[in-house]
C-alpha cells in the first residue's frame, strides 16, 4: 500500500470516530492558509535562535483543535520536537510543574511518539560520535568520561540556576552504559517530572526534590538545549483549553495567568530560545471579568489592537471565525477526494454537488441554523454515506439519507450539547 492511500485511510478513519486526524491535516485544512503560514512563519525564527509565544481564539466549532493539530504537523514537518497539552484538573494552569510533566511526557518528534528517551539518546550518541571524531578515541572509559564532561558543559548555565538537570543526565547516560536500565527508567521518570521517583536514583543524582514551579520553566530551558542537540530545529509546545482556569477559585485564577505572563516575558526576553508556545482559548477568556482581563499586565500584552473587521494573526492573537456553510461544503468536497484516495472514485451522480448542499441545509437546520458547531457531526454522516456508496451500488443518498437527529443527540459531548438546545 502506498503511503498516501494509507494516511488517506487513517483520514477517513479518524472522521468516522469524530476525531482530529493524526497526520495529513493540510489536505483537510479550510480556511486556514493565512494563520498556516503565519505559524510557518514564527517556527522558522524560533527556529534560528528566536522564541514566541501566540494564542488562538474561537468559539467552539471555530477549529480551534484543528488548527492547534495542525500547528504542530507543521512544526514536525520543520524538524520541531512537539508536545500537546490540555489543561485540566490534573494539568493545572497555576501549576508549572503539573505543565513541565505534561509536556515531557507528551513529546512527539516525527520518528517517535514519547520521544523523551530517543531525544537524549540522540543527544549523548552525538556527544560520542564528536569525541571519537576529534580524539580518535574509542576506549569505554575515555569515551563516558568526556560524554559526562560534556554534558555538564553543554549545561553550565542552567546548572549555575540548578545542577540537578544535568546530575539527572549524567545519571540516565551512565547507568544505561552500566546496564542498569532500572536507575536509568528512573532517571527519565525524574527528568520528565514524574514525582515519587526512587531514593536510588536521588542518592546517585545527588538531588533532592522533584521538577517544581521554581526550576520548572529552567529545566525545560535545558530539555530545548538537548532537543536541539540531539538534531531537532526546537520544541513547539500547544496548551490547549486554557479557558478552564476560569472555573478556579480567584487565587488559583491568578497564579494561572502569572505563569502565562511569566512564560510570555521569559520567550520575549530572551530567555527561551528555540521554544514556541501556541495557547487556545474562547472569547470569554480572552474579554470575561474571570478571564485575562483580571490581570491588566497580561492582557495589555495580548490585547488585540485595530479590531476593525480584519483579522491580523500577526498579533498576539490569531482570531479564529466561525465556520459557515461555505467552509463546511469546502470540507466535503476535500473529504470525498481523500475518500477517493483511500477507496477509488466516488460516485459524483449519487454525491453531487446538490445533494451535498441539501445535506449540509438537512443537517444545520435540526440544530438551529449554527453551522459553526457541527462540522464533527456533519463529517461523520457524510463518510457514512460515502461508505454506503462504496459497498451497495443500489444506495442512493437522495432517496434513502435522512438525519437522525435523536440518535445524533446521544453522540453529542458535553462542549456540543453546551452550545444550543436543540428540539427533536
Amino acid at each position: 500500500m502506498d503511503e498516501k492511500k494509507a494516511e488517506s485511510i487513517g483520514i477517513i478513519n479518524a472522521l468516522r470516530r469524530g476525531t482530529v486526524p493524526a497526520a495529513g491535516l493540510e489536505r483537510l485544512a479550510v480556511g486556514l492558509d493565512v494563520e498556516g503560514r503565519v505559524i510557518g512563519e514564527q517556527l522558522e525564527y524560533v527556529a534560528s535562535g528566536g522564541a514566541d509565544v501566540k494564542f488562538v481564539r474561537g468559539d467552539y466549532g471555530s477549529g480551534k483543535t484543528f488548527l492547534v493539530a495542525r500547528a504542530l504537523e507543521i512544526a514536525r514537518e520543520k524538524g520541531f520536537a512537539t508536545a500537546h497539552v490540555m489543561i485540566s484538573a490534573d494539568t493545572p494552569l497555576h501549576k508549572l510543574g503539573a505543565l513541565y510533566y505534561r509536556i515531557l511526557s507528551s513529546l512527539r518528534t516525527a520518528e517517535h511518539e514519547n520521544a523523551l528517551k530517543e531525544v537524549i539518546d540522540n543527544w549523548t550518541f552525538s556527544i560520542e560520535e564528536r569525541i571519537i571524531e576529534v580524539e580518535k578515541t574509542e576506549e569505554d572509559e575515555a569515551l563516558e568520561a568526556g560524554t559526562v564532561a560534556r554534558i555538564e558543559e553543554a549545561l553550565t548555565d542552567i546548572s549555575a540556576v540548578n545542577p540537578a538537570l544535568a546530575a539527572a543526565l549524567r545519571v540516565y547516560y551512565t547507568a544505561n552504559n552500566a546496564g542498569d536500565f532500572q536507575l536509568a527508567q528512573a532517571a527519565l521518570g525524574w527528568l520528565s517530572g514524574e514525582p515519587h521517583v526512587g531514593r536510588d536514583f536521588r542518592r546517585a543524582a545527588g538531588v533532592k526534590g522533584e521538577v517544581d514551579e521554581v526550576s520548572a520553566l529552567v529545566f525545560l530551558q535545558g530539555i530545548v538545549r538537548v532537543i536541539r542537540g540531539a538534531g531537532y530545529r526546537g520544541l513547539a509546545v500547544a496548551v490547549d483549553e486554557v479557558e478552564t482556569v476560569q472555573a478556579l477559585p480567584s487565587n488559583l485564577r491568578q497564579r494561572g495567568y502569572n505563569n502565562l505572563r511569566q512564560i510570555v516575558d521569559a520567550a520575549d526576553r530572551g530567555q527561551m530560545p528555540c521554544c514556541y508556545f501556541l495557547f487556545t482559548g474562547t472569547p470569554a477568556f480572552f474579554e470575561g471579568s474571570k478571564g485575562i482581563r483580571s490581570l491588566p499586565p497580561l492582557y495589555d500584552r495580548l490585547k488585540v489592537v485595530g479590531a476593525d473587521g480584519y483579522a491580523n494573526p500577526l498579533q498576539a492573537q490569531i482570531e479564529l471565525s466561525p465556520f459557515d456553510g461555505q467552509k463546511l461544503e469546502s470540507a466535503a468536497r476535500k473529504v470525498s477526494e481523500i475518500y477517493s484516495d483511500a477507496y477509488g472514485p466516488v460516485d459524483r451522480e449519487r454525491i453531487s454537488h446538490r445533494f451535498v448542499r441539501g445535506m449540509i441545509e438537512g443537517v444545520t437546520s435540526r440544530f438551529g441554523g449554527r453551522v459553526d458547531v457541527i462540522p464533527r457531526v456533519f463529517l461523520r454522516e457524510f463518510v457514512d454515506v460515502l461508505d454506503k456508496c462504496e459497498l451497495y451500488t443500489d444506495y442512493d443518498p437522495g432517496k434513502t439519507y435522512a438525519f437522525d437527529a435523536g440518535k445524533v443527540k446521544q453522540e453529542l459531548n458535553e462542549e456540543e450539547e453546551a452550545f444550543f438546545e436543540v428540539e427533536f
